[in-house]
């Protein structure tokens, strides 16, 4: 949440060439409602259930640049078909970087009211280890353009081929 999923996404899909899809704009089209809506009225476990849906169809396509939301790594059914067709990057932000760049955000059901620094902090630390078990890349996004974020993968993409 908040690593540049979206921006970094659509830069690389233009260098590469590649379509770009959001995944949760596609559920948002899918179920004709945001994705706070969406928690709202129906609960994660709802959404997360949309989500593995999308991925199943959208994941047997061929140069696509992917971003999916964080919560996404949770399903280990989810990653084996995303690996399968994909290269995963895994943008890696700290705590304190992803409070800086959500500070104003209202579009972030998962964190609601309450201290953001906590629930920031315990979602990159619960995930973290999955983020980096199931990538392929990682990438540090902090104190950089988009532009060098997005040279830094296309280098270690060429790397790995």
């Amino acid at each position: 949440m908040g690593s540049g999923k979206t921006t970094i996404g659509k830069l690389l899909a233009e260098r590469t060439g590649y379509l770009f899809i959001d995944l949760d704009r596609i559920i948002e089209l899918s179920e004709s409602k945001t994705i706070n809506e969406i928690f709202k009225t129906s609960g994660e476990d709802y959404f997360r259930e949309i989500e593995s849906k999308i991925i199943r169809k959208a994941y047997s396509n061929n140069k696509c640049v992917f971003a999916c939301g964080g919560g996404v790594i949770l399903k280990g059914e989810n990653m084996k078909i995303i690996r399968r067709n994909s290269i995963v990057v895994y943008l890696e932000i700290s705590p304190r970087e992803a409070l800086k760049r959500l500070m104003r955000t209202s579009d972030r059901p998962l964190l609601g009211s309450g201290d953001r620094s906590n629930k920031i902090t315990g979602l990159i630390e619960d995930r973290s280890s999955l983020y980096k078990k199931y990538s392929d890349i990682t990438i540090l996004n902090e104190g950089n353009s988009a532009i060098h974020t997005v040279d830094n993968i296309l280098k270690k993409l060429q790397n790995n081929a």
